[in-house]
């Protein structure tokens, strides 16, 4: 049992409410922010308990600054905790959180868990996450739940807006026009996929490159291929650019 889940079930200060297999998910991406001067942003403030929480765990350096549009919420400040009032979906107040705090090195989401909350909140926030900071939304599941406006392969959902992330994080290898790479590409390091957690932890990139080390054991001299098969390799590739214009699955001969 980690240092969280010992706090979460000794709990005798403000209402915490967490699925539990989050606390090892948490642990795996935050601990290396312990005991450091860092900047906290959690949207959803709930009860407070978990800001409550997050400052006993990453200890008397860090700030932690809870986000939520219940104006009560704004009693749960306390030293090394700010609470900010407004709205997840106003991309204004966004925008003014933004200028009003350092940059951020944890943010969590678990605001509304509307579709249009944790797409705006992760477009507007993210870019003021640190080069070296981690992004976490949670609760993902209402992508697939009617009243948070989900549904399975349903568009609009924060998980189809997510699957992106994939092809931007690849972007590197693509020789497509539409598939360009962008900020994202260059400031993403990895993206993990939980039951209801999506993790991005960033990291300033370069293009990739590989490299050779070591001796051959045989001759892997090209030899160029007869003119038919040259002619063939030709016909698949005209074939695949078209298919991939559409869409479609490749073809092998």
């Amino acid at each position: 049992m980690n240092d969280l889940e010992k706090y979460f079930y000794n709990n005798n200060n403000r209402l915490i409410h967490k699925w539990v297999h989050y606390f090892e998910i948490y642990e795996r991406y935050f601990s290396r922010f312990r005991n450091k001067e860092m900047v906290l942003v959690e949207i959803g403030v709930f009860q407070g308990g978990s800001l409550q929480m997050w400052k006993d765990y990453f200890g008397n350096k860090a700030i932690i600054y809870g986000i939520d549009i219940d104006p009560r919420c704004k009693e749960f400040e306390e030293e090394n905790i700010k609470v900010l009032i407004g709205s997840q979906s106003d991309r204004n107040f966004l925008r003014t959180v933004c200028k009003k705090i350092p940059p951020i090195d944890i943010l969590i989401d678990d605001g509304g868990h509307t579709m249009k909350q944790q797409i705006i909140g992760f477009e507007e926030l993210f870019g003021h996450v640190k080069s070296d900071g981690v992004y976490l939304c949670e609760d993902t599941h209402t992508s697939y739940r009617l009243k948070y406006g989900g549904g399975y392969h349903r568009k609009g959902t924060f998980v189809e807006y997510s699957k992106v992330f994939i092809d931007l994080l690849n972007a590197y290898h693509s020789t497509e026009k539409r598939h360009q790479v962008n900020d994202f590409t260059k400031t993403v390091n990895s993206i993990h996929f939980y039951d209801s957690i999506i993790v991005i932890e960033k990291q300033i990139r370069e293009k990739p490159h590989a490299e050779k080390r070591g001796y051959e054991s045989f001759d892997n001299t090209w030899n160029p291929p007869p003119f038919s098969i040259e002619i063939r390799n030709k016909i698949y590739k005209t074939i695949n650019q078209i298919l991939r214009f559409f869409y479609l699955k490749g073809f092998n001969w």
